[in-house]
């Protein structure tokens, strides 16, 4: 299949992505308000809200051939043995997912009503710089290990190991709100940080890329160590 045609995939998957997972926060408020609910019953409104996207997404980047919206995922399930891509394979889509990513951000940017551009801002630094970058990577270290788990070794049911999933990536979120966003995907950061100006600095691939791919791959390799693989999966 080549080089190309998996980076296009994954470029317009992370698009996609970018554009669709930035409304979560404006689904919550509005869901919230009409059900009359707040605090913590918010986050079951967003783990529902991030279970179907999920969902809906492995679909489609099944459909794609494999296609994947985050690069440190890509990275760790080829960490943990269960990917066929190679490294050349990795070195062209890594910069099609942020890419994409630019894309999606920009096109929610320029859509998205003024009343609601304060909840689509993406993920920035709320601490001191190497506070955010342990917390980035420490959280990424958490889900991709969380997400190998599931998808390698947990239930055999989609719909359960997409629900899993979700509660993961919701918990981390809340985690990581006071510190990075959190993002936990360096092509989404990337996307954000290109509309601030922000994508071209050593702050941010510090934070968003190395402490993310550091945390990813010993999370795959604790992974491999611990686990033999029963088969060999395609990614969530």
């Amino acid at each position: 299949m080549g080089v190309i045609k998996p980076a296009i995939a994954d470029a317009v998957l992370t698009g996609m992505w970018v554009f669709c997972a930035s409304t979560l926060g404006v689904l919550t408020s509005l869901i919230a308000s009409v059900l009359g609910v707040q605090g913590m019953a918010t986050l079951l409104i967003t783990t529902v809200l991030v279970f179907v996207l999920v969902f809906i997404f492995n679909i489609i980047g099944d459909a794609l051939g494999g296609a994947s919206f985050n690069p440190t995922a890509t990275a760790s399930f080829y960490a943990a043995g269960a990917s066929a891509d190679s490294l050349i394979a990795m070195a062209f889509r890594f910069p099609a997912q942020a890419a994409g990513a630019v894309g999606g951000a920009l096109a929610i940017a320029e859509v998205i009503p003024m009343e609601y551009k304060h909840m689509v801002a993406g993920p920035s630094l709320r601490v001191d710089l190497h506070t955010g970058a342990m917390a980035e990577g420490i959280l990424t270290f958490i889900i991709t290990f969380a997400v190998l788990l599931i998808v390698l070794r947990g239930p055999r049911s989609p719909v359960l190991k997409t629900w899993l999933i979700a509660m993961t990536t919701v918990a981390m979120v809340f985690i990581g709100s006071s510190y990075t966003g959190p993002s936990m995907n360096p092509a989404n950061a990337f996307g954000w940080a290109y509309l601030n100006n922000w994508h071209n600095t050593w702050e941010h691939f510090y934070v968003y890329w190395i402490c993310p791919f550091t945390g990813a791959i010993l999370a795959a390799t604790i992974f491999r160590i611990l686990f033999s693989l029963p088969v060999k999966q395609k990614k969530t």
